[in-house]
């Protein structure tokens, strides 16, 4: 059976009373077209009901064919993008906004996220989003690549608070402190390449994964969910799609998750937040 349905039942509910899926399908990196196209409808037809674009990725219009095509009604999805670095600011932000919706073909977006904190810009770029939030355009506002301070900053002279904080997070990146101040303000976490990048040859993860009858992917992913982290695998290959959703019938002990904990360095396979130059 293809579709897992148990998988869009399992919900986190965000500061503001939005529910948002904690499984979702990422598509950085996915070319625009047929292979976006595919990939999102793939991943609907295996029971995701939230995708994560952005307007970096180059792929908002693919995203918005998939979601007029898929045979799912628009209120049972939960579609998240972001605003580029070149656009923060206020009114290019507003502007940005409005770019991303007529791609995606969909009126109000449920998630729109700050890509970057771009020094000196990300505030106006926050208070462009609050008033879109307020406008009703979006359903939910959040930061995405934000540390502690950053969170800060933007909590300090603003109205609201950031309702999703999306980071690099894995076990080799766990990220505890800036979780930690996230989960006292209330501040949903979600982890964008959850699975380093495909660096998953560990084994820890190997002895795990024998020990559940589950893939290295799919442990690293129940870790997540046990963490209480939303997350947002990405994969172009069916059967691979499939397998990332799988992850709803077994679960790690307080021994597994502490070994998967041990396994923090404090290593970025991405860019650092306080150190990038685009």
């Amino acid at each position: 059976m293809k579709t897992m349905s148990k998988q869009s039942t399992v919900s986190i509910e965000l500061h503001n009373g939005v529910t948002m899926p904690q499984l979702g399908f990422g598509v950085w990196k996915t070319k625009p077209g047929n292979e976006v196209i595919n990939a999102v409808k793939s991943a609907i037809e295996a029971g995701y009901r939230s995708i994560d674009t952005a307007a970096a990725y180059d792929n908002e219009e693919g995203v918005g064919t998939a979601i007029k095509e898929c045979g799912i009604d628009r209120e049972q999805l939960f579609i998240t993008t972001k605003v580029w670095n070149a656009s923060q600011g206020y009114d290019s932000t507003l502007k940005a906004f409005e770019e991303s919706r007529k791609k995606l073909g969909i009126d109000i977006i449920d998630l729109y996220l700050i890509h970057w904190p771009v020094k000196g810009k990300y505030k106006e770029t926050w208070r462009a989003l609050e008033q879109l939030y307020k406008d009703g355009a979006v359903r939910a506002i959040g930061v995405s690549n934000f540390q502690v301070h950053h969170l800060e900053d933007v909590i300090a002279g603003s109205e609201i608070v950031p309702m999703v904080n999306q980071i690099e997070l894995h076990p080799r990146l766990s990220q505890l402190e800036l979780r930690s101040f996230c989960q006292a303000n209330r501040i949903q976490v979600e982890a964008w390449s959850p699975l380093m990048q495909g660096n998953l040859d560990l084994p820890v993860l190997a002895k795990l994964a024998a020990k559940h009858g589950k893939t290295p992917a799919q442990v690293i992913l129940r870790w997540s969910l046990q963490n209480g982290i939303v997350v947002i695998p990405k994969s172009i290959t069916p059967a691979r799609i499939q397998e990332n959703a799988a992850i709803f019938d077994f679960t790690l002990s307080a021994e597994d998750i502490s070994e998967l904990d041990a396994l923090n360095e404090n290593h970025r396979f991405g860019a650092d937040p306080d150190n990038f130059n685009f």
